[in-house]
């Protein structure tokens, strides 16, 4: 979602005027100078200094603001050149600043960077205000857009129009003077309560591990397991221990196959616990004061809900349609939870001193579960799972089936060492840039995600994009390969889906490139790359065994594809109940909530199964409270699996398969390419030649199609 187009949706923090900004000894200007070197100019990582964004991001503002206002206070009657396209041009420093401000914040923050973070939040929450409640400014795009079938305006022209204009409408325009002063502040009141759950969070996943020392507190865990903890604990001074993280990559391999129940029942506690441990660090409050401003600033803005207002501008339209759809994948997702339970419970009544399944018991027993019923060991399967093998993989896949080549570069300056660049081709022509950001370490997020660092345009002459992917994948020994589960490898895909949609976009204006589309379409096309990764072209070529570089057997890969909708209750319920969860607390109004009792008792309304929790409880759930970026829209990953498993049936009906050539120019054509230059669903009724269809993604995870 570009910055120009939606200022203030996710801005933050608490009197914006009134806090005192710090003193930083630095200027700004290495931030601040358009990018130089190769490829159009390169994002100058090497110069950055944390003490210089205060700086630049107060002198880029300020020029933007001086760009804002030569547009509003322009005398000349308003056109699409003069204010629209005039708007797309307008903040290009603060766009180069926030390129750096962002990638620090994220993924090397410390006491230093959150610092400026906090300080910083409510000044860009108001800067983006000034820019929205421009009365002046919104006169001219109000202009501009009645007028905009009649001035002889490109289709995309009149897309970047209308945008434009709602997002304006949206963010308050036509309010009152009181009513924009109240939703301004507002603005900043939840910039800093986002700074604060994001900080909450980080801290408990940096301050909580747990450190193993005896062969015993080791039982079960794989050699590849052993060897990331050993190395993690080695990062962190505690040299012949294991540390075991507070992160999802560290926590899930745990929980799937220590032997020792007891600690992993402390693993997962600790994990289910972050930003609700009632200490410094606790969320809950934090989450009553965003629910609260959110519904204030929705009635402000003349909806009943914050779902109602963040729906209105995606492809669902309505929480209505939102819910109807997860409601409908619910129930069988639930039913197939308790078959999973009951085979679970009886081999672990077989066992000696055998257990009640507990939610610390689900991934241990699923596997015992998965290796029975389908002779399938998913630690034989990340044998041949190796980082770089499906690094190279994913980009053979984009060289088939998208023209894309990639070329290893060290041309360019990075942030870390762990970061690789790549030069993106197409035809033989330069494409882009790609990042990867593999590796965790402390400071950084959890979770997997793309940036684009610059967008792609033709506004101005060809700009060509730069996107990074950045994982977590626990660095192992020196020298030893990173080996990553079946789960990680389908993320790796995933995310890797996201940077092709930002790298072959082809449009004009910045503010419609790439992935600057709404959230419950972006994650389709995402979603869609998965369905690469177990084709035998990829596991041929691609996954060998880390010891002897043979390929993964067809009939190993034969097992994981009879097992490909084993546990889909688990990970389905798992992430519905978080979407369900996410919408019911965007729903409730203006009530007085406490989060642990509402999400307790919600999840009990819904019959949630006891032996799983929701993927992410709420003072844990980032999407949702660091930001309003999936804010009322974590459904919106179920919407899109819809549509991309709809696409993957496109390509396994026609005559290539996976790698047919017209299907694939046809997405190039309709989707990857087009951004946000047509409505959603006449882009994928173009690709498709109809809607998408529901039953497909019940065929995929096994449920039954009625």
């Amino acid at each position: 979602m570009d910055r120009r187009m939606f200022l203030a949706v996710s801005s933050a923090a608490l009197g914006a005027a009134t806090l005192p900004l710090p003193a930083f000894a630095a200027d700004g200007a290495p931030l601040l100078a358009p990018w130089t070197g190769p490829y159009g100019g390169v994002p100058p990582f090497d110069k950055v200094k944390i003490a210089d964004f205060a700086p630049a991001l107060e002198a880029a503002m300020a020029q933007e603001l001086e760009e804002i206002e030569a547009i509003a206070n322009n005398p000349a009657p308003a056109t699409f050149d003069n204010t629209i396209a005039a708007l797309e041009r307008a903040g290009a420093a603060l766009d180069r600043v926030n390129t750096s401000y962002w990638v620090w914040g994220g993924t090397l923050s410390n006491p230093e960077m959150r610092a400026v973070e906090t300080a910083m939040a409510p000044r860009l929450s108001a800067h983006s205000d000034k820019i929205l409640q421009n009365a002046k400014l919104f006169a001219r795009i109000e202009q501009v857009y009645e007028g905009r079938e009649s001035a002889g305006l490109t289709p995309e022209q009149q897309r970047l129009t209308w945008k434009r204009w709602n997002a304006f409408v949206r963010a308050g325009a036509k309010l009152d003077p009181a009513a924009k002063a109240r939703v301004a502040q507002i603005n900043g009141e939840l910039a800093q309560a986002f700074t604060t759950f994001s900080q909450n969070l980080l801290a408990d996943e940096t301050d909580y591990v747990l450190y193993l020392k005896t062969e015993a507190e080791l039982r079960g865990l794989p050699e590849d397991v052993r060897a990331a903890a050993a190395a993690a604990a080695t990062e962190r001074n505690r040299p012949g221990e294991y540390a075991i993280l507070n992160t999802r990559s560290s926590m899930d391999p745990f929980l799937t196959y220590s032997d020792r129940r007891d600690l992993r029942e402390k693993v997962w506690r600790t994990y289910y616990s972050r930003g609700d441990n009632g200490d410094a660090h606790d969320n809950n409050g934090v989450i009553q004061k965003i629910l609260k401003l959110r519904v204030e600033r929705a009635n402000l803005l003349g909806y009943p809900t914050h779902a109602h207002w963040r729906l209105e501008a995606a492809m669902a339209k309505t929480p209505e349609a939102a819910m109807e759809l997860m409601l409908r994948v619910w129930p069988a997702a639930v039913a197939r939870v308790r078959e999973e339970v009951a085979e679970m419970q009886a081999i672990a009544d077989a066992e000696k001193g055998g257990v009640k399944i507990e939610p610390w018991d689900y991934r241990y027993y699923a596997e015992k579960v998965r290796a029975a019923r389908y002779d399938l060991d998913m630690n034989e399967v990340k044998a041949y799972l190796q980082l770089d093998k499906l690094v190279d993989g994913m980009f053979w896949v984009a060289g088939d089936v998208f023209g894309m080549s990639f070329t290893p570069v060290t041309d360019v300056p990075v942030y870390h060492p762990d970061v690789r660049t790549w030069e993106v081709k197409r035809n033989g022509a330069h494409l882009g840039l790609f990042y990867f950001d593999p590796y965790a370490r402390t400071g950084k997020r959890s979770g997997a995600w793309m940036n684009a660092y610059r967008s792609q345009q033709k506004l101005d002459g060809a700009v060509t994009p730069i996107v990074s992917n950045n994982s977590n994948f626990v660095k192992g020994a020196p020298g030893q390969p990173v080996l990553i589960s079946w789960d990680d490898a389908t993320t790796l895909f995933h995310e890797f889906g996201h940077a092709i949609h930002g790298l072959l976009s082809n449009v004009t204006y910045p503010s419609l490139s790439g992935t600057s589309v709404p959230r419950d379409y972006v994650e389709f096309p995402s979603q869609v790359l998965e369905a690469w990764l177990p084709t035998r072209q990829v596991l041929n070529r691609f996954a060998l065994h880390h010891e002897t570089g043979e390929p993964m057997p067809q009939a190993l890969s034969d097992k994981i594809e009879r097992a490909s909708t084993f546990r889909q209750g688990f990970d389905v319920t798992e992430f519905m109940a978080s979407a369900l969860i996410d919408m019911k607390l965007h729903l409730a109004g203006d009530a007085d909530i406490d989060p642990d009792a509402f999400e307790r008792d919600e999840l009990a309304k819904l019959g949630m199964p006891a032996e799983l929790p929701m993927r992410h409880r709420t003072p844990q759930f980032a999407h949702i409270f660091a930001s309003d970026g999936y804010s009322a829209g974590y459904y919106s990953y179920l919407w899109a699996e819809v549509l991309s498993q709809d696409a993957t049936e496109a390509f396994e009906e026609a005559p290539g398969g996976m790698y047919d050539k017209d299907v694939a120019k046809r997405l190039i054509d309709h989707v990857l390419s087009v951004g946000d230059t047509v409505d959603q669903t006449e882009a994928y009724r173009a690709f498709r030649g109809r809607d998408a269809d529901v039953g497909a993604y019940l065929r995929d995870k096994g449920f039954p199609v009625t």
